[in-house]
């Protein structure tokens, strides 16, 4: 037995309402279970109830045994002194305020409907299972599902939030410098992202801004950066950028980048981070004011559209400095604007028109439910236990389901759980 669970039961009222009593046989008329607290002091605050004829107004808290209220030290606390009822699971020991006064206790374990019981010792049965409810999670109606996913996305942006903000301090609310940062981040990938990042911020955003409205430019620029250009290039298009770059970087004070070294290995050549840079590049010579077009854009199909870029010539029939390969267009295909649209594209649009109070989450929603869901080992095994994935914004939900409440054992604050520990199967 869990404190959390009595929470839950205490909160939702599930235990037999008309015949509570103290114990000391004083009856109980609940009126308001008051307001869950999830920080320190008293478990619910400013809840009402009437023990034998007088009415009460403070708060609640929660124990598994009356003792723990001198385990925990309420005795000696200012903040348990409005304590009104001790909601505990098995009454041991009568409690006393510190002037020595005695607090109503309620035991709960003979109170509450065996059935509830029966599915939380279901749910948390000692078996090793993947999450808690694997064998039940299939027979929960699809709708109760549906709507819980949503709101584990939203969840999922507000924490995505917190990292946008603290960019969005650091540049003076320059969105699209973060916008910028995000894309750079995700043009990386996983082995290179993280440079890609230190790479685009070890540059002033006001001379991007400059730069990008020539492509050679600020591939000198990007290219330097990354310390992928030196005296040893033999390659004529690489001298001209190297010439570039040595006048950008004395022009604008800049030293090469090296902190975090750019990674080929174990890479496809489509992925090179030349082949990354380049294509950032360009994308960025090409709109002049993206963030305002991203913005405006809605459709999956346009966005597609809006990220239909052309690279330089060079990098057509390169993917290194150092040798010639067949000729390819190597435009962004629609499986990494879908990366980009759910990592960078929806993060931001879900903060900025949240911020300027316009949000409409089914437009999201929408853009979301056109993307294919991720292919992993928990969205396969998701799928194994007959709750199926069938876009990205559902692949994203199960995502944060599983690490933020499964792993944690929040049963109780997830609406599958309680599901499951309302109601018989």
């Amino acid at each position: 037995m869990k404190e959390d669970f009595l929470h839950f039961i205490w909160k939702h009222q599930l235990l037999n309402v008309s015949k509570l009593v103290t114990s000391e046989g004083e009856n109980i008329s609940l009126i308001s279970p008051g307001e869950h607290n999830e920080n320190t002091g008293p478990d619910f605050f400013n809840a009402q109830l009437i023990i034998d004829n007088q009415r009460w107004a403070g708060n609640v808290e929660i124990h598994i045994n009356s003792s723990d209220w001198y385990v925990h030290g309420h005795e000696k606390d200012t903040n348990y002194d409005n304590v009104i009822l001790h909601v505990v699971w098995e009454y041991d020991v009568e409690i006393y305020t510190k002037e020595n006064l005695p607090i109503p206790t309620l035991e709960l374990k003979n109170n509450i409907d065996k059935g509830i019981l029966e599915n939380y010792f279901t749910l948390f049965s000692s078996n090793k299972k993947w999450i808690n409810c694997e064998n039940e999670i299939g027979t929960v109606d699809r709708f109760i599902v549906d709507n819980w996913l949503e709101r584990l996305f939203v969840e999922r942006l507000e924490q995505k939030s917190e990292v946008i903000q603290k960019m969005l301090d650091f540049s003076k609310n320059d969105w699209e410098s973060v916008l910028i940062q995000m894309l750079s981040k995700n043009f990386g990938l996983k082995v290179n992202g993280a440079s890609f990042l230190d790479l685009i911020n070890s540059i002033d955003f006001s001379v991007i801004r400059k730069e990008k409205q020539s492509l050679e430019s600020i591939e000198a620029l990007f290219f330097g950066q990354a310390g992928l250009l030196n005296e040893s290039i033999q390659d004529t298009y690489g001298q001209r950028l190297l010439k570039e770059y040595n006048y950008l970087s004395k022009k604008y004070k800049l030293s090469p980048n090296l902190g975090t070294r750019i990674q080929f290995f174990r890479l496809r050549p489509n992925n090179f981070p030349t082949i990354r840079l380049a294509q950032l590049a360009a994308l960025l010579n090409k709109h002049q004011n993206l963030f305002s077009k991203i913005m405006a854009t809605k459709k999956l199909s346009d966005f597609y559209k809006l990220f239909d870029i052309s690279i330089s010539e060079y990098w057509k029939t390169h993917y290194s400095f150092t040798s010639v390969s067949k000729k390819s267009n190597k435009k962004l295909s629609k499986s990494f604007v879908d990366l980009l649209v759910l990592n960078t594209i929806i993060p931001l649009k879900f903060m900025y028109f949240k911020q300027r109070n316009s949000l409409n989450e089914e437009d999201l929603f929408e853009t979301l439910r056109a993307i294919n869901p991720e292919k992993n080992a928990i969205i396969g095994k998701f799928n194994d236990l007959k709750t199926p994935c069938n876009n990205a914004l559902e692949s994203q939900a199960l995502l944060q389901l599983k690490n933020e409440y499964c792993i944690k054992n929040k049963c109780m604050f997830c609406a599958i759980g309680n599901n499951l520990l309302r109601y018989s199967s």
